[in-house]
């Protein structure tokens, strides 16, 4: 049968009419995930005409030419920018996600301590104890506090037990569920407390790395907090159809990891070898087309509906919280039901919604109706 036959491009069509109608009908009852849906990339449609590759360094020459390193060289320092590092002290690139931004962060920390111990909480993302097992670091699990934050006497006590070994320390910048976020002058404190000589920070901040810069009183995130490098995801705050995300860390640190690859004429410092092209262009037409001060706005709208959220909720009875500059409401874990029709996250008793930019008090007032509909049994 020919490729262009009527019957293949009829199978084609009803394939892409069936996908289109599933994401349409479920997109109205997407609350529980940070996934901003509120995002138009119609002008860069032409670019998927061509075979763009961001293989090799984003600060270096490759000789596959159609690449978008320019752009991602600006979106890493722009990103540098909000995470407090000057310029000329940055290095980045942009990644498939957040979980490659919190390996390469990782594997940096395990490269400049040489064999440390990594310390992450019993709240970090799932994705950390999958790296630290993949790159074979040895680790300690830190307990949390009821909010989410680690618990910082169980960090220096595992610290102090393991002082002779240098401490790679992953921060949560807004736990996955609670939206917690881990004290950084705290933690800080902590190695100086034991004169540690040798330590680095990785800071997750997958989804709250692009919120805390836009609010009048942030908890500490950045480099100036101790940060020595930083990941951020592209699809949640920024709106990407495609999952993206940018991990930011120090020149100096990466210059001692990368080599020459003479196929390809770049320097090979990402984990990645062929990287797609088209999310810095994603990730670059969001942050100008809003700007600081449309971020701004998105992010005041958004935590003031999670206040809606944590009133409504509250006032029917539910139980309902939120961190401190988080769009995250935790409550008790609804019916199966609710779970299932609003797509929300649970884990053991509770679960959450996320006051994205498509999530209205509309949609609010209706999870909480359904919630006392369909109570958990």
């Amino acid at each position: 049968m020919s490729m262009d036959s009527p019957a293949i491009q009829s199978e084609l069509d009803a394939r892409i009419h069936q996908v289109l109608s599933e994401f349409s009908q479920l997109s109205p009852f997407s609350a529980g995930y940070p996934v901003n849906q509120n995002f138009d990339y119609a002008d860069l449609y032409p670019l998927l005409a061509y075979a763009a590759n961001n293989v090799g360094d984003p600060f270096g020459y490759s000789r596959y030419q159609s690449n978008t390193h320019e752009t991602e060289r600006e979106v890493v320092t722009a990103v540098a920018d909000l995470m407090r590092l000057p310029a000329e002290d940055a290095w980045g690139y942009v990644t498939a996600g957040g979980t490659e931004g919190n390996m390469y962060g990782i594997y940096v920390g395990r490269e400049m301590m040489r064999d440390p111990v990594a310390y992450f909480s019993q709240d970090t993302h799932y994705s950390v104890l999958k790296i630290l097992h993949v790159l074979n670091i040895r680790n300690i699990m830190i307990r949390s506090q009821d909010n989410g934050e680690m618990d910082y006497d169980d960090l220096r006590e595992s610290i102090r037990i393991n002082r002779t070994s240098p401490a790679l320390i992953v921060a949560n910048i807004g736990t996955t569920m609670k939206g917690a976020v881990d004290n950084l002058d705290r933690i800080r404190e902590i190695v100086q407390e034991l004169a540690l000589p040798r330590y680095y920070i990785h800071a997750d901040a997958a989804f709250h790395g692009m919120i805390l810069p836009f609010v009048d009183d942030p908890q500490p995130f950045g480099f100036d907090s101790g940060v020595d490098s930083i990941a951020v995801s592209g699809h949640k705050m920024f709106g990407s159809p495609i999952p993206c995300g940018v991990v930011v860390t120090k020149k100096e640190y990466t210059a001692q990891i990368g080599r020459a690859i003479e196929y390809v004429g770049a320097l090979d410092t990402t984990l990645l070898g062929s990287r797609n092209a088209i999310t810095p262009m994603i990730m670059w037409y969001s942050m100008t087309k809003n700007g600081v001060d449309g971020f701004r706005r998105i992010v005041a709208d958004m935590l003031d509906t999670a206040e809606y959220a944590v009133q409504r909720f509250n006032e029917n009875g539910i139980p309902a919280w939120r961190a401190k500059n988080s769009p995250i409401v935790v409550f008790p874990r609804p019916s199966p039901y609710v779970l299932f029709l609003w797509q929300l996250a649970p884990i053991d008793d509770i679960a959450h919604l996320i006051t994205m930019p498509h999530v209205t008090r509309q949609m609010i007032d209706e999870v909480v109706a359904d919630c006392l509909e369909w109570p958990p049994v």
